[in-house]
């Protein structure tokens, strides 16, 4: 499949920021600069409610713990909308190498959310907010300049998609430890608070 390297870049890049990845494909269609990009993706409904939502989340994606929980919610619809972009840039409507390349985009956003999320619970056992924020804009500029590259350049675009999924990956292993330590810090907060509020015969917090 030709178009395979593409759909691989754009469901990497789908985990990351779904949003954005429809609004720069549709922007770059709608204004000509490539053909590559599907027909449907060019709409103006499709780009409003896409600039739209990538607006919501690029300001919940730069708040600690506002962005976990943001996560938590596109759990579904980061593979979901990596696999319908895939789709659609495969195009045969119903055949067998455009069902493939929606299993492709999907699984692969699928992959690439979970290091997100998994980098972001590690990010927010660090008190101060400045580190959400850089990653959050490296993010996003890192899909935008994949993505726009991937469209001249598929196949070098995915190289590089496909060696920064394997460092994710790596990283959020590494930092698993730091995450467990962190959630078992929050169990025994909460814990603590609810032995105290019953010592006082006060209601339990949390």
């Amino acid at each position: 499949m030709s178009v395979l390297p593409l759909v691989f870049t754009s469901g990497w890049a789908s985990g990351i920021n779904a949003y954005a990845v429809i609004l720069l494909l549709g922007l770059l269609g709608a204004t000509g600069v490539s053909d590559e990009v599907p027909a449907a993706l060019e709409r103006p409904d499709v780009l409003i409610a896409a600039g739209l939502l990538f607006l919501a989340e690029a300001i919940a994606d730069k708040v600690p713990y506002v962005d976990s929980v943001w996560d938590a919610v596109h759990t579904v619809v980061r593979p979901i909308a990596g696999g319908v972009v895939a789709a659609l840039l495969a195009g045969h409507d119903g055949s067998l190498p455009q069902l493939a390349a929606g299993a492709v985009g999907g699984s692969t956003a699928l992959l690439s959310h979970l290091v997100k999320a998994g980098t972001r619970i590690a990010v927010n056992t660090s008190p101060e907010p400045a580190s959400n924020i850089l990653l959050s804009l490296a993010e996003d500029l890192g899909v935008a300049g994949l993505v726009a590259f991937a469209l001249f350049h598929p196949w070098i675009a995915a190289g590089i998609a496909a060696v920064l999924l394997v460092a994710g990956i790596a990283t959020v292993v590494f930092l698993w430890s730091r995450i467990r330590r962190y959630l078992r810090r929050r169990r025994e907060r909460r814990a603590d608070k609810r032995f105290a509020a019953a010592g006082s015969g006060a209601p339990p917090l949390g």
